[in-house]
């Protein structure tokens, strides 16, 4: 049989900044954030089975994707964990619940991979990740994809 490639398209809303960067990136700001998530595998062969003909069904990559990225990050403030920004983190989460550290400066060519890492690990058996697209604008975005990292 053939291999099919599926693609699930996910929206979130999200700020960050970028510390020590030398524009304006270096400021809170936000994006409306457009992922595409590409998983690829041979539909099931068993007529008997209800879900004959599917590589993944649909609801499950949602799911999986849900779980993992969109709950953390929607209307969320990433910020690199680093000394300097130990004292903002603290004050903001005295405020505020939405609020992500990460051990990586959150730019979106990060992101993607690390997104791409905690989705492969999740998959099912006989299905792989082959490409994850992120916009951070409608004019520019990230991808991973799996040809470049075997």
């Amino acid at each position: 049989m053939s291999v099919i490639r599926l693609t699930k398209e996910f929206s979130f809303e999200m700020a960050h900044a970028l510390e020590g960067y030398d524009g304006a990136c270096s400021q809170i700001h936000g994006h409306s954030y457009k992922l595409f998530v590409t998983v690829a595998g041979e539909p099931l062969e068993d007529p008997s089975h209800p879900k004959f003909g599917m590589v993944m069904d649909f609801g499950m990559l949602k799911a999986l994707v849900n779980r993992l990225i969109v709950s953390r990050y929607d209307h969320a403030l990433v910020i690199r964990d680093t000394e300097s920004n130990r004292p903002l983190v603290e004050a903001l989460r005295s405020r505020f619940d939405r609020i992500e550290v990460v051990d990586y400066q959150p730019t979106c060519e990060n992101m993607v991979a690390r997104f791409a890492a905690a989705i492969s690990a999740e998959l099912p058996e006989g299905v792989s990740l082959r490409a994850v697209k992120m916009h951070e604008t409608a004019t520019s975005y990230a991808e991973w994809l799996s040809c470049d990292n075997p």
